[in-house]
């Protein structure tokens, strides 16, 4: 499989890097030094029409394309046993976008300062030509005995964590250095900010590999690494050390209510002062990266799918035709295509005939996370499409196959009412009629324990800061030990990025712990109202779809709140679980009062499997509003039917 990939410039400025496996520096630094500058090596395949250079190094294989009108180089590195035929094809396509995304940057003095948020663009791409290829890598080397690779570890933790890219960065610029020594132009000291992965303290980190999964070893020098408790602090700077205290058993009656406290503080973390720490600098976000703007000068989110493929077809009008003539599905639904070889044309399609394609797709949809009675009901509106329609020949049965499923999804995923948040916004907070005095929008964010309920509500935030409101987040998780915290820390770098950008206000509305929840959003939302702030959004404790207990308090919550907006945050990893949760959410806020939309966290983790999104939907006739797609402020998509649609029938 692919090791590494890395954007860089002809002078070994490290653009964007992207690992999956530990790879040496030597490895890439050898390709700069003996192909480059040395020109030592002669790349196989160099001179080949239509393939891509390689060069091997140990047991890798390293490809390359050059773009010399904005002097970079992309490398993909992998192992030379493996062959992966869409290797050449992911470096046409992510140099055609990076460039396409960043040609403003490139062209200008701002190449080497700016931060490159390519992680979403490159996986989406590597997700689709995986899929179109098969995944299959074919092995070119037998065994011969060798010695077990260091970098493989044995235990269950995995292999060592990745090098830091500062490290490999740093080593880049040695490299060339050392190489070019004679010239007058010192080499650029390297800026950790260029690397996909972000500086260590930022608040939201970047993945560390795929799906952004840390290994035992590294979760173990990092907690070897932390800070000391505050007791220690103390200590060690001489004061002295406070009798240990326990925390206050909660109390909790039969309706599920905590009962309110007698003033205890709960909050063990250390005050910034007492810390002696600097506050932390936090990351810019790009608002190209996120969105645009429209005439009207709203800020509206993009569409992952629809940019990726937009760009693609802009760079290369025949390769597009050649996509469009194969359609938007892939090799596992051409599979169930084969199921109608044997009808041939003029045949009155019945349900005999239809009987083991619809059972063939049924077990495609499972394999890509859409619930059983999601995927039946699917299936039985293809059916009702199909049956009575007349063959012409075997490729207008998979046509007629093709159409009528997407346009079953379609009317699953495409909501029947105006998902327009910022209309509804302006609609309440600058009503028309005498009758309705201005009042802040109240949006509130529900789900399960460790859905990202707090990280989707602070990327929401932002959003409305990019169009000017005034938001104010109510932290109504009175329960989680550090939720208060937690939101304290998103609202001070809202407020950091706000000022920077000169978009919006943030203020943080917080009563501590052991509150009622209900009556903190209520005391929110007046507070609001009285300070007129635009959007008031309210963080609620995370709870299990499946304790009555524990779900019963929303509806006094609903009651005493009465938000405009109700929104769950369901993951996309979460699998079949989800109709459940979507339905007893959906259901917890009383007679008359549902969800309003869904938030799907965490799609940059499934690759292809996005069922999910139709399980909840067909659950509840509940829209998505947004998708989550990564650990930054920045990180929030609308949702695009088409690319979900795609994705679900490839």
């Amino acid at each position: 499989m692919l090791e590494a990939f890395e954007i860089l410039t002809t002078s070994g400025v490290v653009l964007w890097s992207k690992s999956y496996a530990p790879v040496g520096a030597h490895i890439i630094n050898s390709l700069i030094n003996d192909v480059f500058i040395e020109e030592k090596v002669v790349p196989q395949s160099a001179s080949a029409n239509g393939i891509l250079p390689a060069f091997k190094k140990e047991k890798y294989t390293l490809k390359w394309k050059r773009v010399k009108e904005f002097n970079l180089i992309f490398v993909a590195v992998y192992q030379s046993l493996l062959h992966l035929g869409w290797i050449d094809k992911l470096l046409e396509n992510i140099s055609t976008i990076f460039i396409d995304v960043y040609k403003d940057q490139l062209k200008g003095n701002r190449t080497r300062i700016t931060t490159y948020k390519f992680d979403a663009y490159f996986e989406q791409q590597v997700r689709e030509l995986e899929d179109n290829t098969g995944s299959v890598a074919e092995i070119h080397a037998v065994n011969t005995g060798e010695k077990k690779d260091p970098l493989v570890s044995s235990d269950n933790g995995g292999p060592p964590p990745p090098p830091v890219p500062g490290l490999v960065k740093a080593q880049h610029q040695a490299a060339l250095a050392g190489a070019t020594s004679d010239e007058a132009t010192p080499p650029a000291t390297p800026d950790t900010s260029r690397s996909s992965t972000p500086v260590t303290g930022h608040l939201l980190s970047g993945k560390t590999g795929p799906a952004g999964r840390v290994s035992r070893r590294a979760r173990k020098a990092a907690n070897a690494g932390t800070n000391a408790s505050s007791g220690d602090e103390h200590s060690r700077k001489g004061k002295s050390t406070p009798k240990a205290s326990v925390k206050k058993m909660r109390k909790w009656d039969a309706d599920g209510f905590a009962d309110e406290d007698d003033g205890t503080i709960l909050d063990y973390s250390a005050p910034a002062e007492d810390a002696g720490t600097a506050a932390l600098v936090v990351e810019d976000v790009s608002q190209e990266d996120m969105g645009h703007r429209t005439g009207k000068g709203q800020f509206v989110l993009k569409d992952l799918g629809d940019e990726v493929h937009n760009i693609l077809d802009n760079a290369d009008a025949e390769r597009s035709k050649g996509a469009a003539a194969s359609g938007v599905v892939g090799t596992g639904f051409n599979a169930i295509g084969g199921f109608f070889r044997n009808i041939v044309g003029g045949k009155v399609l019945t349900e005999a005939d239809l009987q083991k394609p619809l059972k063939a797709m049924e077990d495609h949809l499972l394999k890509k996370n859409v619930a059983r009675e999601a995927a039946v009901r699917l299936c039985e509106g293809v059916e009702r499409e199909l049956i009575g329609k007349k063959t012409a020949n075997f490729q207008s049965v998979d046509a007629a196959l093709r159409i009528a499923t997407e346009a079953s999804l379609r009317k699953i995923l495409t909501p029947t009412s105006s998902l327009d948040l910022l209309r509804d916004i302006n609609a309440v907070t600058a009503p028309t009629t005498k009758q309705h005095a201005p009042r802040p929008y109240v949006i509130s964010i529900v789900g399960v324990n460790g859905v990202g309920k707090s990280t989707n509500l602070s990327k929401i935030c932002f959003f409305l800061l990019q169009n000017n409101y005034r938001v104010l987040i109510a932290a109504c998780d009175t329960f989680r030990s550090g939720a208060v915290e937690q939101l304290r820390v998103h609202a001070r770098n809202l407020k950091e990025l706000s000022a920077r950008e000169s978009v919006g206000e943030v203020e943080l509305y917080e009563k501590g712990y052991g509150k009622d929840a209900a009556n903190v959003a209520k005391d929110a939302v007046e507070y609001g109202a009285a300070n007129k702030f635009d959007v008031v959004l309210i963080d609620t404790a995370g709870r299990r779809h499946n304790d009555q207990r524990l779900m019963s308090s929303l509806e006094k919550f609903a009651k005493f709140a009465k938000p405009d907006k109700i929104f769950m945050v369901g993951e996309a990893l979460v699998g079949t679980d989800s109709v459940m949760q979507a339905r007893n959410f959906n259901q917890a806020f009383g007679t008359g009062r549902n969800l309003d939309g869904f938030i799907i966290s965490k799609c940059d983790t499934v690759g292809d499997m996005v069922g999910t999104l139709v399980s909840m939907v067909h659950a509840t006739g509940i829209p998505i509003v947004f998708l989550g797609v990564g650990q930054h402020y920045g990180d929030l998509r609308g949702l695009s039917v088409p690319w979900a649609v795609s994705l679900l029938m490839k």
